[in-house]
This record gives C-alpha cells, structure tokens and sequence, in this order.
C-alpha cells in the first residue's frame, strides 16, 4: 500500500466503484468485440449506413455513442436496447475482478457507503451485484442513462447523482475507475480518484490525467480500507 493511497483514503467519507473494471470484467464471456458487431448489424437491419470505422468498432459502448451522436432517437433506443440486451446475457459470464468484492466489503466494514456509477446499463449491475451477493453492500447504483449516451462518464452527471444520493460531499468521495472517462469525469465532479491500472500502459495516463493515486490492482485498496481497521 502506498502512503499516497493511506492518506486519501482516511479522509473519505464514500467509495464509488466504476462496473466494467473494478467490480468485474463484464465482457468476460461474451466479448465486447462480439457484442459490438451485433449492434452494427442492428444499425444495418435498420437501414443506416455504417462507416467503415464504425464497423469495426470493437466498443459497444462507442458504437452507442456514435449512434447517438448522430441525432436518430429512435435508432439510438433500438442500439439501446439491444446493447441492455448483451449486457444482461453478459453478466452471467463476467469474471470478478480480484479484490473487487473485498474493496466493497472493507469499505462497508469502515462504514463509508458504496455506490457503483457505470456506462452500462443499470440492470446489468443491478443483476451482477445479486448474483455476486453483493446487492446489500451497494447503493445507489448510478448506471448508463437510457438512451442517451452523451450522458456517460466523462459527463460528471451520473457521479454527481450518485455523491447527491449518498449526501457526501464530493471532496469526500472517492471514484476508483480504469479508464480515461473515469478519471475526467471525477476530475470534472470535483471528486477524488484512484485510477486502477490494470493495463500497464495506464499507469503514466492516469497520473497525466490528474487521478490523485494510481494502483495496479485493488487490492491495495482493499488493504487500505482494512489496515485502519487493524492499527
């Protein structure tokens, strides 16, 4: 544990968890490429003309933001609701992030709420936390808004609904995220944040980025939030 990672932890009063990352690895099983592609051909059944950048797109999360960018509110909700789709068969495969739960559970234990904000859907979550027995120690759960994908992280708008929601003020509250959209959308919510880089080319990203502590796995949190419990 670092000493950087100590002192910001002892004075936040609230954990927020990205999903895709953190908590699991929701595309495990039924890989992102994969679902990417099929909302492709959704937009294709659907008569829209798909660039070639766009065909390849192995996100399906930026599939959707492209989609909505283009001003179509009724393909947007058709990709919506597909991708919702894919995500709720894809929890069923994800793969738990190790010490995932145990950052959520020590946290609890140190009694600061947890609340998950994510770019997919709420459901999803919702369905992981159950299956996981996790649903008791998380709430709210903040996930994508319905078909309106300019709303995502990096917009601070869902990481503000969830710091209103545990009523902490947002200096007090930490978002642990693994990706660019994490970190700028804390920085923009005025919130602390951990940049978890489980991807070695992240670690310098995060730090130029402005995530105030960067770790490589969560389990420097998850012993962070336990060894006041000891000491």
């Amino acid at each position: 544990m670092t000493a950087g990672l100590g002192r910001l932890l002892a004075g936040v009063g609230a954990v927020l968890l990205d999903f895709d990352g953190p908590v699991c690895s929701i595309f495990a099983g039924y890989p992102a490429p994969q679902v990417a592609a099929e909302l492709v051909d959704v937009l294709r059944r659907h008569g829209v003309d798909v660039p070639p950048d766009l065909a390849s797109e192995p996100d399906p999360l930026e599939v959707l933001r492209r989609t909505g960018a283009t001003g179509d509110q009724g393909v947007t909700r058709v990709v919506e609701d597909a991708l919702c789709a894919a995500e709720r068969r894809a929890v069923e495969t994800a793969e738990p992030t190790p010490y995932g739960r145990e950052v959520i559970v020590a946290a609890r234990q140190a009694g600061m709420p947890v609340a998950v904000v994510s770019n997919n859907s709420p459901g999803a979550v919702s369905a992981y936390l159950a299956a996981h027995r996790l649903a008791a120690y998380v709430s709210p759960v903040v996930g994508r808004a319905y078909a309106d994908p300019g709303r995502m992280k990096p917009n601070p708008e869902p990481i503000l609904q969830a710091v209103h929601a545990l009523g902490v003020s947002p200096i007090r509250c930490v978002l642990v995220g693994d990706s660019m959209s994490d970190i700028e959308g804390a920085r923009a919510a005025g919130v602390l944040v951990v940049g978890f880089a489980n991807r070695h080319r992240k670690v310098d990203a995060f730090r130029v980025a402005g995530a105030d502590v960067v770790v490589t796995t969560m389990g420097a949190i998850a012993e962070a939030l336990i060894e006041p419990a000891n000491g």
